[in-house]
């Protein structure tokens, strides 16, 4: 089943255009990462594939129901309440964690299940404390953000996110404001996500980790998509720009 699909998706900030025709669909259980050189376009994808950037044409669907349509060469929004259905299809990590300062730990994970879906506070918090578990920050509940190392924090970003109950998690660069010791840390959380078959679309720079972790690899340059394919063949690439690009990654190593 298709969980997410763009189409034709285009997006221009002050005339200079970003996103050139995308179209990339999602099935369940995909676990896609998307790589490319700076300024290609990765962020804004996902940003408007999670509606934090309106899109200027193109269509967008999740589960197999259409929120954006194309008229005239414009994207047309369907109602609000389409869209919120179609946003609680999904979870999103950012790079620099959007922890609410000023809650704890625990009230960062439950806050927008009892607030936003909803749901019974006393089921909602065993999942949270089963959630900390698995994240390895058990006992970790009172605490606050600010007491927390980079990692943790990333952590329970994405144990708040699972919180939600997505069918898709989206991840913006989520290590790219870690140490490499933390960077580790993550990527085993979400390497554990993958084997328990979440649906994932990844933008990374951590190519080892692409590789190894992803069904399939987007290689994105100057707002197109270059390549879609498995990891493998993303790594044995003929295509020109995408040996330019991971040559120069082999190269640092």
């Amino acid at each position: 089943m298709s969980v997410l699909e763009m189409n034709h998706i285009k997006k221009s900030f002050d005339g200079n255009e970003i996103l050139k025709d995308i179209s990339f669909k999602v099935d369940e259980g995909d676990v896609i990462s998307i790589i490319g050189p700076s300024g290609s376009g990765k962020s804004t994808l996902l940003r408007c594939a999670t509606f934090l950037e309106t899109i200027d044409d193109g269509e967008l669907s999740y589960l197999g129901e259409q929120v954006v349509g194309s008229q005239d060469g414009k994207a047309v929004y369907g109602e609000k309440a389409k869209i919120k259905k179609a946003m609680e299809c999904f979870g999103l990590v950012f790079q620099n964690f959007n922890l609410f300062p000023h809650y704890s730990v625990l009230k960062n994970i439950i806050d927008a299940p009892i607030r936003v879906q909803k749901r019974k506070k006393e089921e909602v918090i065993s999942e949270a404390r089963e959630l900390l578990k698995k994240m390895g920050l058990e006992g970790r509940e009172d605490a606050y953000p600010c007491q927390l190392s980079g990692g943790q924090q990333q952590r329970v970003s994405i144990a708040r996110a699972l919180a939600l109950k997505p069918k898709i998690l989206f991840f913006d660069e989520p290590t790219s404001a870690l140490d490499p010791e933390l960077t580790i840390e993550i990527l085993k959380v979400i390497k554990e996500l993958a084997k328990e078959k979440m649906t994932m679309v990844i933008v990374t720079h951590e190519m080892d980790f692409a590789k190894n972790v992803s069904s399939k690899m987007i290689f994105m340059d100057k707002g197109l998509i270059v390549e879609e394919t498995t990891p493998e063949e993303m790594f044995n690439s003929t295509n020109k720009r995408t040996m330019e690009f991971l040559g120069k990654y082999k190269n640092v190593k």
